[in-house]
């Protein structure tokens, strides 16, 4: 199976990423590493312990990592993953106070060092923990086989859900960005682009109906699918870091190329913005892997599937 570490900032697609990653069976999780965005590091690290609690997943630990953007101020999203980040939907659930005095970052270097070639990093939140970890251990970019992340905006200017021109985890830390996508590192970019083609349905959550999964993922994306109501004029949730998670399983569900992206950090406009050169007008080498189209149905029926599995 696939090593791989997880890095989220856990609101509500982080945990339905959490579930899809688990329940896949595909992938070795060496650990769950949280990053402030979404909503704070103190409820992210909640979130996902309850996440793990609920699925009696406890033996994957979670490491708590940076509780703010490198430069900027933390910026979350309540509106959108409810005042809790997961809707309120496991508040039944109980965790204790207790972490690894791990912290994130320094996990991320120690895994790689030791699965050199052999680890995959998923990241589904802002890219801060990736760029402390680059910024203390260079060498992480030779020893970490991919980093797959949902974040940025290349096609469809004007589409962002930050600014008009930014995605919400790219602009949560452009500077941390800029470093991962200057890294020397293999980065796959799954973006807005492709994830907003995602959309579960509240009609197509009705095929989880008698499963363990149904009234968690019914109940905490109330608030999410009352937001794509009001923006899109759809009843559901794009699956965003789920998307992701699926990516990793299965590359041919994507459409890439390869180009140079840059990040903008200095414009009040499009700070943030995820900057694809296709023509090749600055003559940089590529330096991301970006997708460009998915096959959308595919994956959803994949998504639902996978989590039908568990009946209880």
């Amino acid at each position: 199976m696939k090593k791989v570490i997880l890095d989220v900032d856990t609101g509500i697609d982080d945990a339905f990423a959490i579930l899809y990653a688990i329940e896949s069976k595909q992938l070795d999780i060496l650990g769950i590493t949280g990053v402030n965005g979404n909503v704070p590091i103190d409820y992210v690290m909640n979130n996902t312990k309850k996440i793990l609690k609920f699925m009696g997943n406890e033996d994957i630990k979670a490491y708590r990592g940076a509780s703010r953007p490198l430069l900027t101020e933390p910026n979350h999203e309540f509106r959108v993953h409810g005042s809790d980040g997961i809707g309120n939907a496991l508040d039944h659930v109980t965790v204790d106070d207790e972490e690894s005095d791990v912290f994130a970052p320094d996990f991320m270097i120690e895994q790689a060092n030791k699965h050199k070639g052999d680890i995959t990093f998923i990241m589904v939140g802002p890219l801060t923990n990736l760029a402390l970890a680059l910024m203390k251990e260079p060498r992480l970019a030779e020893w970490v086989s991919e980093v797959v992340i949902m974040g940025g905006l290349v096609t469809k200017a004007g589409m962002g859900n930050k600014l008009p021109n930014s995605e919400f985890n790219i602009f949560a830390d452009a500077e941390a960005a800029k470093i991962v996508f200057h890294s020397g590192l293999n980065v796959k970019l799954v973006g807005l682009d492709v994830t907003h083609k995602t959309f579960l349905t509240r009609e197509r959550m009705e095929d989880l109906k008698g499963t363990k999964y149904y009234d968690f993922i019914v109940e905490s994306s109330e608030v999410f699918r009352g937001f794509s109501k009001e923006r899109y004029g759809v009843d559901g949730c794009a699956l965003h870091d789920p998307l992701t998670i699926g990516v990793v399983l299965d590359p041919s569900i994507v459409t890439t190329e390869n180009h140079f992206v840059e990040v903008e950090t200095k414009s009040e406009l499009n700070y943030g913005q995820t900057i694809c050169d296709f023509r090749g007008i600055w003559n940089k080498e590529p330096n991301v892997e970006v997708c460009l189209d998915v096959n959308h149905e595919k994956f959803v029926d994949m998504f639902i599937d996978t989590l039908k599995q568990r009946k209880s």
